[in-house]
């Protein structure tokens, strides 16, 4: 059920009917008619804007459409009120029946909030991503909970989404991870080593310089690079994904795919994307301009092989090829894009880090030639988690080296905490992640605040048990609900009738952050509920009449219920008692 897109089909309806009527001309679009939350809760229900995109192709005042539209809506038992305000907007005030009616359905409706937006297309989410050098850090913990709960979102809103993390193992960085696991197993072996700039220190090679030794025992020992660096390559690369996958095990996050960059060098794959480009004139040699500002000191006017992406929307034409004829980096990002493209995927979202904004409009360009315009890439950047401890910066993991690492926020705060916190902020602002404060009992800690409501619902239910009321799910569903029609209780069925429309806006907008807002706001209104039954008696969710009782439990129940999906979505498991 959502009561918002019923509403907005009455409207659409009733404009169909003043067109058959002749008060509007025929041929008028109705794709841009909405009905939404006014602005002002003490306006109305609900609000439409169709007087005011549709005066100017009808050529007509919005008043008086909207004073048409008022009375044909008022022919509907649903609407009580259609009030014109302002220039031609439209307030609608609804019938209590339908606020009640919410209730029931965000309770007996396993599906209630899902919905069939996607329409089934295939969406590919590839996120984390990060170079397979070491354990993931707070920085990759943010990219690897958005694009989970981008993904759960999406899922939930009717599409087919495939999970993705592309291995950066193609690389330099994977050579600097070879050596740097070959000093800890010269240390394995007994020797004094030194690691020099450019290598990684971190105490988490330790364990994998051991395992090297258990696997070949001297055999690399004082040998040269070209003995042991093809095979240390792939035994690092296997040992950090390994890591990697562990600590996305431990914040909930499972991968439908690990795609290797490795795999595409030597196979044709690099060369089947540049040429799909080719023929279709978008490959040229040519001379790029000088970059603006200051021009670096090596740099010179070479020719180079370029792909056309100023043909669609790129502020310069991007090389893939050097003058020495080794790719650039930019190629095989463009061949693993032809790849998924080649997977018959309806859409694409690359989840990035906040560095990589200059990559967006080449990586558009390249998807949109590959594709013909018809396969369409978000790029989603996260920006920088500032992670605090008594109000100063943490310091660094010991274990990672150079930083705090996605194993140590899970260990300090755990799973659900953390998935919720890094969505509290939209993914393109910047974010304190303050321990202290994400981990105290009070309303400015939102992961509290909701699970508190979750478990509040729990706590009135078990009590309402022991005073021999019958709470199950079959009674329940059979409540009067006709019984709810204190205001702040039709305030609080308002609030759950948003549910669906919220999450197609967030699926709509790629912004999973609009669930943990809106949860949010629910459990306000369950608190702010929970606290005026201290005054007003009435408002108590257990009364001495059973009725009444259970009426009300079946309000807090579908509360319960519909932040238990929000959650389910956020990747966060949903308390039933708070400890």
């Amino acid at each position: 059920m959502n009561l918002f897109a019923d509403i907005r089909a009455l409207v659409v309806t009733s404009l169909e009917g003043m067109v058959q009527a002749g008060v509007l001309a025929e041929g008028l679009s109705f794709d841009n008619v909405t009905v939404e939350p006014p602005r002002d809760a003490s306006h109305g229900d609900m609000a439409t804007n169709a007087a005011m995109v549709l005066a100017k192709p009808s050529k007509m005042k919005p008043r008086d459409i909207a004073d048409a539209l008022a009375a044909a809506l008022l022919n509907d038992p649903r609407i009580e009120a259609a009030d014109v305000a302002g220039p031609g907007f439209l307030n609608l005030r609804l019938s209590k029946s339908l606020w009640q009616g919410v209730v029931k359905s965000a309770l007996v409706d396993a599906q209630f909030g899902q919905s069939n937006l996607g329409g089934g297309k295939k969406i590919n989410v590839e996120y984390v991503s990060a170079n397979p050098t070491g354990p993931l850090h707070v920085g990759h913990t943010r990219g690897a909970v958005f694009g989970d709960a981008l993904a759960s979102l999406l899922a939930y809103a009717g599409y087919d989404v495939t999970r993705e993390y592309y291995i950066n193992d193609g690389g330099g960085q994977v050579d600097v991870l070879a050596r740097s696991v070959y000093l800890r197993y010269l240390e394995a072996h007994g020797q004094q080593v030194a690691f020099e700039d450019g290598t990684y220190p971190g105490d988490y090679l330790i364990e994998v310089g051991i395992a090297l030794k258990d696997k070949v025992g001297d055999a690399y020992v004082d040998q040269p690079e070209e003995v042991w660096l093809a095979e240390l390559r792939l035994f690092a690369t296997d040992a950090m994904m390994a890591m990697i996958r562990d600590d996305l095990a431990a914040l909930g996050v499972s991968m439908d795919v690990f795609f290797s960059e490795k795999s595409l060098y030597g196979t044709g794959r690099i060369e089947d994307a540049i040429e799909d480009l080719r023929s279709k004139g978008l490959i040229y040699t040519g001379t790029l301009e000088p970059p603006k500002g200051k021009l670096p000191e090596d740099w010179e006017p070479r020719e180079q092989t370029l792909f056309k992406s100023t043909d669609y929307g790129d502020d310069v034409d991007r090389p893939v090829q050097k003058s020495d004829g080794a790719w650039t980096y930019f190629a095989p990002d463009i061949a693993y894009h032809y790849d998924k493209i080649t997977r018959g995927f309806d859409g694409l979202i690359d989840v990035l880090g906040a560095d990589h904004g200059g990559y967006v409009k080449r990586m558009k360009a390249a998807v949109s030639a590959l594709s013909d315009t018809q396969v369409a890439l978000d790029i989603k950047l996260c920006q920088l988690v500032k992670l605090m401890k008594n109000g100063e910066p943490f310091k660094m993991s010991k274990r990672a080296g150079t930083f705090v690492t996605l194993a140590d926020v899970v260990e300090m705060v755990g799973p659900d905490v953390t998935r919720f916190v890094m969505l509290t902020r939209k993914n393109d602002a910047p974010l304190d992640f303050d321990i202290d404060k994400v981990t105290e009992q009070s309303k400015d800690n939102p992961v509290w605040y909701v699970q508190y409501a979750s478990a509040r619902v729990h706590q009135v239910m078990r009590k309402a048990a022991e005073a021999g009321i019958a709470v199950d799910d079959a009674t329940l569903a059979g409540a009067d609900l006709s019984l709810l029609d204190h205001a702040a209780e039709i305030a609080m069925a308002q609030k759950l009738a948003e549910w669906p429309r919220l999450v197609e806006v967030a699926a709509r907008t790629h912004e999973p952050h609009r669930v943990a807002f809106y949860l949010y706001d629910l459990a306000s209104e369950m608190h702010s509920l929970y606290n005026r039954g201290n005054d007003d008696h009435s408002l108590r969710f257990i009364q001495d009449d059973a009725a009444v009782s259970q009426a009300k439990i079946v309000l807090i129940r579908a509360v319960c219920v519909v932040i238990s999906h929000g959650l389910g979505i956020l990747g966060v498991t949903p308390a039933t008692e708070m400890r």
